[in-house]
């Protein structure tokens, strides 16, 4: 009797589906996941995402790091020297064309490939996604997002926020059983059950493994989203690295997080867009019959009105020039305080001069 093929997970997202979560447990988790008998292969977390804009071909990559380049293939060696099951995951692999995408499955031609697809409604991904995106240094409006202008990047667009146009072009080539979609878990859910789902389609024990107990990646409000948008219109054109610890480490995440926060939505008269986006996404893994973990019906809806209230908060045309002025001021005022804790008492241009 012949031994079953290997598997490869192929976790290819979308953003703001609780990826990171997911992927804190990976790593954090790396070595009982090899003596479990997945290998997660690379060097971290950092390397799974320059090989999903390898195998995209994306142009320059050589300066995101001089190892970019070739990152994809780099990962696969390593999982054909592994004879166990392989995970790779990162969310801007579904961003890959249907040419790239039937790629990356036949760079495992003796293998069994699943790919797994982590959901949530649209109206919360694009939501989150386009906050996302200004964190990271765009200032791109919502509207001319919605209009299909790129928010700093493809990985940015509806093309990755769009969950059946994704699974339109990883899946045609795979049988059912090995698409999986894990929706996002709602309010009051087990807080470990995205990860349970998740552990479930690899084949491990869920509860041997460290979960976090606080939130990762918080969000944002809106105001302060709006804030950084425009303070990013100024900035000069920083390298990705610059861009990750300086507007997404340091405003963001630091100065402005710290301000108290009012949650952002989305207009109302995009309801029917969305209701849309999710009706032909319920619809392709009904139809297909996908695994699903988790309440599929929370990407279908009968009311058009519900997509919006599940991304229900604070329109960003609402937020008013003295709100952006006192976020202003106070992330100006958090800054003066930390270049004084860093340089003395006096200003580095001031230095030197009588």
């Amino acid at each position: 009797m012949s031994a079953a093929p290997r598997r490869v997970f192929l976790h290819i997202g979308l953003p703001k589906t609780g990826t990171t979560y997911l992927q804190q447990i990976v790593w954090a988790n790396r070595d009982r996941l090899r003596t479990a008998g997945v290998l997660v292969p690379g060097f971290g977390h950092r390397e799974h995402l320059w090989a999903a804009l390898d195998l995209q071909e994306r142009p320059r990559l050589e300066r995101r790091h001089r190892d970019a380049p070739g990152a994809w293939q780099r990962l696969v060696a390593e999982a054909a020297a592994h004879a166990g099951d392989v995970l790779l995951t990162h969310e801007f692999l579904c961003g890959a064309s249907a040419e790239q995408a039937s790629r990356a499955i036949a760079s495992f031609p003796d293998d069994e490939v699943h790919v797994v697809v982590t959901a949530r409604d649209a109206a919360s991904v694009v939501s989150a996604g386009w906050q996302e995106s200004v964190k990271n240094g765009s200032s791109v409006d919502l509207d001319s997002v919605m209009d299909g202008k790129a928010a700093g990047g493809p990985e940015f667009s509806m093309r990755t926020w769009d969950l059946a146009g994704v699974l339109e072009r990883w899946t045609p080539d795979l049988p059912s059983g090995q698409v999986h979609v894990l929706v996002m878990p709602g309010p009051g859910a087990p807080p470990d059950l995205h990860w349970r789902h998740f552990a479930q389609v690899l084949g491990v024990d869920p509860d041997a493994y460290d979960v976090p107990t606080e939130s990762v990646n918080p969000a944002l409000g809106i105001v302060q989203i709006e804030t950084l948008r425009l303070v990013n219109r100024h900035l000069p054109s920083y390298s990705a690295h610059d861009r990750g610890v300086w507007i997404r480490g340091y405003l963001a995440e630091d100065l402005l997080a710290r301000q108290p926060r009012e949650r952002g939505g989305l207009p109302e008269h995009y309801r029917v867009r969305f209701a849309e986006l999710d009706r032909a996404a319920t619809r392709i893994i009904t139809e297909r019959g996908f695994e699903v973990l988790g309440d599929l019906s929370s990407l279908g809806v009968d009311d058009a009105s519900e997509p919006v209230r599940r991304a229900g908060g604070r329109e960003p045309g609402t937020v008013s020039a003295e709100e952006l002025l006192e976020s202003a001021a106070r992330l100006v005022a958090d800054i003066v305080a930390d270049v004084r804790a860093s340089t003395g008492d006096v200003p580095p241009r001031l230095r030197g001069k009588p």
